[in-house]
């Protein structure tokens, strides 16, 4: 089952044109990739996917729902099955962990004050943090228990699609790894479909079940890293040498 579909999209922004006609499908319950270069379109893309701009030519069915035929209640409802972590985490640094988890659940829900704790304390839980995490600060905490308070909230109000905005950026070779792991566990814990923009070689060679590679305005390549290891196009290669290269000097 295709919970996203992506047909003919083309954008441009004056004669800058970013996607041409470009297609392809998410799956239920998988975790998709989206890879390319600076300026490739990658985040243009998951804005027009999430409802953050519009879309100019061509379609998005996301979840069965036409992006471009929505009633004004039917766009809201949908913006309650998904969830979006930004690549900084976007933590309120005036707000301590189990507060910043709240958030969500306080502006969309009615739940009792006691029952909104508790499923934040879950959800920290969930993501490996104690209760003693609970009442830091943003300031008080490592890149990677940012990142971990940052998918708690995003997973608050139990979405059934997940979008990642780099999520291993800035993490360290062994941070990165425990949060592939998570990932990976929630996915199955949790049924969800997660979409992931990434450049880093871990998280496309241990997490990704397929990915799409942005190139040109075009989709260069469409699988797994399997096929694209296999493929005989030379820029599918040397973009995925590129990235172990660069993974390699990074570290």
């Amino acid at each position: 089952m295709n919970v996203i579909k992506v047909r003919n999209l083309y954008t441009s922004f004056d004669k800058n044109v970013i996607h041409n006609n470009i297609s392809f499908d998410i799956k239920k319950n998988e975790i998709f990739g989206i890879l390319g270069g600076s300026g490739s379109g990658k985040t243009v893309l998951i804005k027009q996917i999430v409802m953050l701009q519009k879309i100019q030519k061509g379609e998005i069915i996301f979840l069965n729902e036409n992006l471009s035929n929505l009633t004004l209640k039917k766009e809201e409802n949908l913006k309650l099955q998904f969830s979006y972590l930004f690549q900084f985490g976007a933590l309120y640094s005036f707000l301590n962990v189990l507060e910043n988890v709240q958030v969500i659940l306080k502006e969309y829900t009615k739940l009792p004050k006691d029952l909104i704790t508790k499923i934040a304390l879950t959800n920290l839980n969930m993501v490996g943090l104690d209760i003693s995490s609970a009442y830091l600060y943003p300031s008080q905490l490592s890149g990677g228990m940012k990142k971990k308070v940052a998918l708690a909230r995003a997973l608050a109000n139990q979405p059934k699609i997940l979008f990642l905005d780099e999520p291993t950026s800035g993490l360290d070779p062994s941070s990165t790894i425990q949060f592939n792991d998570l990932i990976k566990k929630l996915k199955n814990t949790l049924d969800l479909t997660i979409i992931i923009i990434t450049h880093d070689l871990d998280t496309i060679k241990s997490t990704l079940d397929r990915f799409i590679i942005l190139k040109d305005t075009k989709i260069h390549f469409n699988g797994t890293l399997t096929q694209a290891l296999e493929s005989k196009d030379k820029i599918t290669r040397s973009f995925l040498t590129f990235k172990k290269d660069s993974y390699a000097n990074k570290n």
